[in-house]
C-alpha cells in the first residue's frame, strides 16, 4: 500500500470516528447498579411529592416534599430524606416485578376509559446499559400495580414513622391513636417494609412513660415487621 493510500485510509477512519456519537453511558441515567425508582406527584395528598429509589443491593432512599404549598408552609415542613435498607424479600419482589413489566419499556397507562385521578406516577429502571421510564395515573398491568402498591406502602410507613418520632417527643398521649391507625393500615396491607421504622417502634415499646396500650401496639407492629421480613412482602390485593 502506497503512502497516498495510507493517508486516504487514515482520513477516512478519522472521519468515521468523529461521525459516530460517544457510546459511554451517562452516569446520571446509567448507574453502576441496577436501580428502580418510583416518583409520585399528587397535590391533594400529603406529602404531595415523593420518590423511592431502590438499588439491587437493597440500599434505598426516600425523599418527600410539598412543593405546591406556600413558601411559609414549606419552611415549616422542609423536604425530608431517609436512607434505609429494604428487606431481602422486598428487594427481590421489586426487581422481579420490574422484570415482569419489561423494565418499564412501554406505555402502561390505562386508557380504555376515564379513571379517578390518583396522581402522576413515574417508574424508572436503569442499569449500566439500559434506561427505561413509564408515566401513568393507573395501570391494569399486574406487575406495575404491585410496584405501585409496594412503593406507596413504603412511603406510608416512613411518613407514619416521622409522626411517631414527633409524638413520642412532644405528645406521648397522641401515640395510641397514631399506632392504632397504623395497625389498621398494616392489617389492610397498606403499609410495607415496617422494619424501616423498627427503631422508633422499639423506643416507644420500651418507654415506661408511654401508655401501656400504646406500647402494646408498638410491640405488635414490631412482631409484624419481623414476620414480614421473614416470610416475604405481601401487598394489598
Amino acid at each position: 500500500m502506497t503512502f497516498r493510500s495510507l493517508h486516504v485510509l487514515f482520513l477516512l477512519l478519522t472521519t468515521l470516528t468523529l461521525a459516530v456519537p460517544a457510546q459511554n453511558p451517562n452516569p446520571a441515567e446509567n448507574p453502576a447498579l441496577p436501580t428502580v425508582s418510583f416518583d409520585c406527584l399528587w397535590e391533594a395528598a400529603t406529602p404531595q411529592e415523593y420518590t423511592v429509589t431502590a438499588r439491587s443491593t437493597g440500599s434505598a432512599r426516600y425523599v418527600s416534599s410539598n412543593p405546591v404549598r406556600t413558601s411559609e408552609d414549606r419552611a415549616q415542613d422542609p423536604d425530608y430524606t431517609k436512607e434505609f435498607t429494604l428487606s431481602s424479600g422486598g428487594s427481590a419482589n421489586v426487581f422481579a416485578w420490574t422484570a415482569q413489566a419489561r423494565y418499564f419499556d412501554g406505555d402502561f397507562d390505562y386508557k380504555k376509559h376515564a379513571v379517578a385521578d390518583t396522581g402522576r406516577k413515574i417508574l424508572t429502571f436503569a442499569d449500566p446499559t439500559r434506561h427505561f421510564q413509564t408515566t401513568y395515573n393507573w395501570s391494569d398491568n399486574p406487575a406495575i400495580d404491585q410496584l405501585t402498591r409496594f412503593f406507596q406502602g413504603v412511603s406510608s410507613t416512613i411518613e407514619h414513622g416521622r409522626k411517631l418520632e414527633f409524638l413520642h417527643r412532644y405528645d406521648k398521649l397522641g401515640l395510641e391513636a397514631q399506632l392504632k391507625a397504623m395497625e389498621d393500615e398494616a392489617q389492610s396491607r397498606y403499609l410495607a417494609e415496617l422494619q424501616i421504622i423498627a427503631p422508633v417502634l422499639e423506643s416507644i415499646a420500651g418507654d415506661s412513660s408511654v401508655m401501656n396500650i400504646a406500647r402494646q401496639r408498638a410491640r405488635r407492629l414490631l412482631q409484624r415487621a419481623k414476620a414480614e421480613a421473614a416470610n416475604g412482602i405481601k401487598t394489598n390485593q
